[in-house]
């Protein structure tokens, strides 16, 4: 059973060994509302993952740490359980699906861990390393169900009571419930009236489903830009916890999390990863009520991939209304072009690509498609441009 013995312990464990992130307030992102920001995304290996990882080697016998430990994961735990190992002188083998981005594979081996890939998906992988557990005697460190790994997450929530003990309503990332299920016992035992609020990606809502069903069950699959929390099936005990402790859950969609990934970056000057930054993404699109209250933001993760990272970046834009394509039918003659980017320089947006397009069959053979790139300011912006261009007496459409 978790007690808050088992989190001061870890917390005595991890000095030393993770980092005691900082809690900074956020008053460009959230010039009207008290929003602080935990940021765990700076955290060693760029993740919390390492405290529960670390807490839950440090507490195996002397027998368990000859025989080595076994993980399984894509991401932040086989980088938390690599780095804990090392640190403890104790083998560390771990598992990863073959498709696993390649600076994650290679950040894993850089902390002293033997990666064996295996062909398939997330859960071959770990039929794998189950399988490697079983042969071995190894001891498997299971990314959330566990309860000194979900102490060792705890530790967390004794941070934020310490540096920030006005504060009202936490808000956790949810994958599989194990740093929730840490962090709800650690603020609900100590600071009974604050409010813990979990967040989950639309396109993977186990826990979600769970909490609303009062029973576990297993997705079918999962689609979301935030792969860390990308879970299809929560644990047995971190769905008790998060019955007991989390006050609410919501959701935000892979639109909502590139959207907070840009203003993190842009207004903070902090890289996150879309399963860090769900609760920021909450808090910006008003799934989490601010009003009056003092919030903390959990910003989990900071290990985004950076081959996707320009899409993301993209797609926030397009989010915020920064960035539009638009297609506008013009008669086929000369200064056509011309006028349309005139007018949209008058109405303050910048064209950065242009096609032309006179082939089209939905259209007469006297006319043509301009298909125009804008950066604008905001949505509103995007709407003005819009309307000048149908004033004057063009057909156009928002692509």
């Amino acid at each position: 059973m978790l007690t808050l013995d088992k989190l001061y312990q870890a917390a005595f464990s991890l000095k030393g060994v993770a980092r005691y992130t900082d809690l900074i307030k956020a008053p460009r992102m959230f010039p009207e509302h008290d929003v602080y920001l935990k940021t765990e995304n700076l955290q060693l290996t760029g993740s919390f993952k390492l405290r529960g990882a670390y807490n839950k080697i440090a507490r195996l016998s002397e027998e368990e740490k000859k025989k080595g430990v076994i993980a399984c994961s894509a991401g932040n735990h086989s980088q938390g359980v690599a780095l804990s190992a090392t640190k403890a002188g104790i083998d560390a083998v771990i598992c990863m699906p073959e498709g696993a981005p390649i600076s994650k594979v290679e950040a894993t081996k850089s902390y002293g861990a033997e990666v064996i890939l295996v062909p398939g998906v997330y859960d071959d992988a770990y039929k794998r390393a189950c399988e490697i557990a079983e042969e071995t005697g190894r001891t498997m460190i299971h990314p959330f169900n566990d309860d000194d790994v979900i102490a060792g997450q705890g530790t967390i929530g004794l941070e934020i009571l310490n540096q920030l003990p006005e504060v009202d309503t936490v808000v956790v990332p949810i994958g599989g419930g194990g740093l929730i299920s840490g962090i709800a016992f650690a603020i609900k035992n100590l600071k009974p009236t604050c409010r813990v609020i979990g967040v989950q990606a639309a396109g993977a809502p186990s826990m979600v489903n769970a909490i609303r069903k009062d029973r576990i069950e297993t997705l079918q699959d999962v689609a979301t830009i935030a792969d860390g929390i990308a879970v299809k099936t929560p644990g047995d005990r971190t769905f008790e916890y998060c019955k007991k402790y989390v006050d609410d859950i919501v959701t935000v969609t892979d639109d909502e999390i590139a959207s907070a990934i840009l203003s993190l970056m842009e207004k903070q000057k902090l890289v996150a990863e879309g399963a860090g930054v769900v609760p920021v993404a909450a808090a910006m699109h008003g799934k989490i009520d601010l009003e009056g209250r003092t919030v903390c933001c959990l910003v989990s993760g900071g290990n985004i991939d950076v081959t996707i990272l320009s899409r993301v970046i993209t797609r926030g834009l397009v989010m915020q209304g920064r960035q539009v394509d638009i297609e506008i039918e013009v008669f086929d003659r000369p200064r056509q072009l011309a006028l349309v980017s005139q007018l949209v320089a008058e109405m303050g947006g910048n064209v950065v690509t242009v096609e032309h397009d006179r082939r089209n069959d939905g259209i007469d053979l006297k006319h043509c498609l301009l298909r125009l790139g804008l950066e604008t300011r905001d949505q509103e912006h995007i709407d003005s441009i819009v309307k000048a261009i149908r004033d004057s007496g063009w057909r156009c459409v928002v692509r």
